[in-house]
């Protein structure tokens, strides 16, 4: 069966799924077939030329060398490791993952949805990757770089607000453990296939007592995942906070 079947239930060759694309993108098309990869994952195709991971690898590096050139340009008198944590910040899964529901990428995106384990997945930061990198193949950079701006950097990242946020959970999570005199560590509680893929789930553990949980397809995003929901539970605004009594 041809892929474009299973695009938000539009029939092959279907108009609905070229008209829903168009609005996201802002533009036509030329290669319809490479944006049905890119909206592709693994979980419906496995074979490497039918679904996105190419794509996202290709889009990931072109993401990152547009935001890099903003950057660079945005803050002429920053130093490097400032424009590093910055790229970070607007380039992070959590962040490409919002941003990528919000412009309508889920509607349109083809991947299991009986798969439980993609729900804690970022997939939809991955499609905007290979939404990128399509439009790379079929645009070229200059066109990509101007919808990367107009469509992503502009519309949904705030530089005030990115300035002054912390992504690295982890870090945060630590810093205030050092100031509270209390033991940090981060303890791997399961390991298992799903779906041909390894998921851990990890712990966040303060003083000997599991604060939070955590879980992704590699140990360090599931120890951030753990590290945030400790942050939020305990009510950790900055390392200056003092939070609650997790012996309580």
């Amino acid at each position: 069966m041809d892929i474009i079947k299973f695009f938000s239930g539009k029939k092959e060759g279907g108009s609905g799924f070229k008209k829903e694309l168009k609005n996201i993108l802002g533009f036509k098309p030329a290669n319809l077939a490479l944006y049905k990869t890119a909206l592709t994952h693994r979980s419906i195709r496995e074979a490497a030329d039918e679904n996105n991971e190419r794509l996202e690898y290709l889009g990931d590096a072109v993401l990152g060398a547009i935001t890099a050139d903003f950057l660079f340009k945005r803050y002429p008198y920053k130093e490097e490791g400032f424009l590093t944590e910055m790229r970070s910040k607007m380039v992070n899964r959590q962040q490409l993952n919002d941003i990528a529901i919000r412009m309508g990428l889920k509607k349109i995106s083809l991947y299991n949805k009986t798969d439980s384990s993609l729900k804690i997945s970022n997939i939809f930061g991955n499609t905007l990757e290979s939404l990128v990198g399509a439009i790379y193949l079929d645009m070229g950079y200059k066109k990509t770089a101007k919808w990367v701006l107009d469509n992503i950097i502009l519309p949904h990242m705030f530089l005030d607000d990115l300035e002054n946020l912390e992504i690295n959970q982890k870090n945060k999570l630590y810093g205030w453990a050092n100031k509270n005199g209390k033991v940090l560590e981060f303890e791997t509680l399961d390991e298992k296939l799903e779906n041909g893929r390894r998921l851990f789930t990890i712990a966040a553990v303060i003083d000997g007592k599991q604060i939070a949980q955590g879980k992704a397809f590699n140990k360090k995003d599931a120890s951030q995942i753990a590290a945030q929901a400790a942050v939020e539970k305990l009510g950790i605004i900055n390392t200056d906070s003092v939070g609650e009594d997790v012996g309580e």
